[in-house]
């Protein structure tokens, strides 16, 4: 576990955790796997894994530390927990929205929004869209929040457009 980051998400598969690492690593830049942990005979009875099995994967993803535990089927991911990715460009979002998508729940994607393959919940969210819904001129604020529910991946020029009161793709004001 990495001695710089005191809270590290540990996320539970069934017996997925390597491939959802390398799957990850596979989306985001500056990433790794730190380390491998692997079953032994010790505990066989409780945990019911192959001596040799990958137990748990340490991995970095731009800096963030995750661990993936291979922990049986006792449990799911849920929309409760999510990832923000925040991104300043629409080359940004559309590269984690279709990527972390490919595979994963289409109908569990609204308002940036997507379950990946494994069923975990990602937010991919353009780094402007916090301030354009606390800005203090609140239909300006409103018109950003009601073009925001209207999408699945979020389009920045469209929120932008839609903040402004300018006229968007779709015609609306």
């Amino acid at each position: 576990m990495s001695a710089t980051q005191p809270i590290t998400p540990c996320l539970w598969f069934d017996s997925e955790a390597e491939e959802a690492a390398r799957f990850y690593l596979g989306i985001f830049k500056n990433s790794r796997i730190v380390a491998m942990t692997r079953y032994g005979e010790a505990g066989r009875e409780v945990h019911g894994r192959s001596a040799g099995s990958v137990m748990t994967v340490e991995f970095e993803l731009n800096g963030q530390t995750f661990t993936a535990l291979n922990g049986g089927p006792h449990f799911k991911f849920n929309e409760a927990v999510s990832f923000q990715i925040m991104c300043r460009t629409q080359e940004e979002v559309d590269h984690y929205w279709n990527r972390l998508g490919q595979g994963g729940d289409p109908n569990a994607q609204q308002c940036g929004w997507l379950k990946d393959k494994y069923g975990l919940s990602w937010q991919v969210v353009p780094t402007g869209m916090v301030e354009m819904l606390n800005d203090p001129d609140r239909e300006k604020a409103d018109r950003a929040m009601e073009a925001m529910l209207k999408m699945k991946k979020l389009d920045i020029a469209e929120l932008q457009r839609a903040f402004e009161g300018e006229r968007t793709v779709s015609g609306k004001r």
